[in-house]
């Protein structure tokens, strides 16, 4: 006696539980997109000796008061390793590194 198998076809609801995962992927995927410091065609400096941050025209110096970031050390996206560490350092005068005053 030969058997013959049947191929059996996904049914609906294992179409819909695949097609809802692969939205499910899309929406989780959307919500690790990093956003930049500044825009394109802008840098970001901060505040001498304060808690400032802002973003200058490429090819602009940076205002009175400000500087860039130092070299290796530049944020690039919001809550990256150095946007965090520049929350609670700053540049003094002399360009060296310090830490800010509590509530700055």
């Amino acid at each position: 006696m030969s058997r013959t198998r049947r191929l059996h076809r996904p049914s609906r609801t294992t179409a819909g539980l695949t097609a809802a995962a692969a939205v499910l992927a899309l929406f989780t995927g959307a919500c690790s997109i990093e956003e930049a410091v500044c825009g394109g065609g802008e840098y970001p400096v901060m505040t001498v000796n304060g808690g400032g941050s802002a973003c200058v025209p490429d090819g602009e110096e940076p205002s009175k008061g400000w500087v860039r970031y130092p070299e290796g050390k530049v944020p690039q996206h919001v809550g990256d390793t150095w946007d965090v560490y520049w929350e609670t350092h700053t540049l003094d005068e002399n360009g060296r590194t310090v830490e800010l005053p509590e509530g700055e």
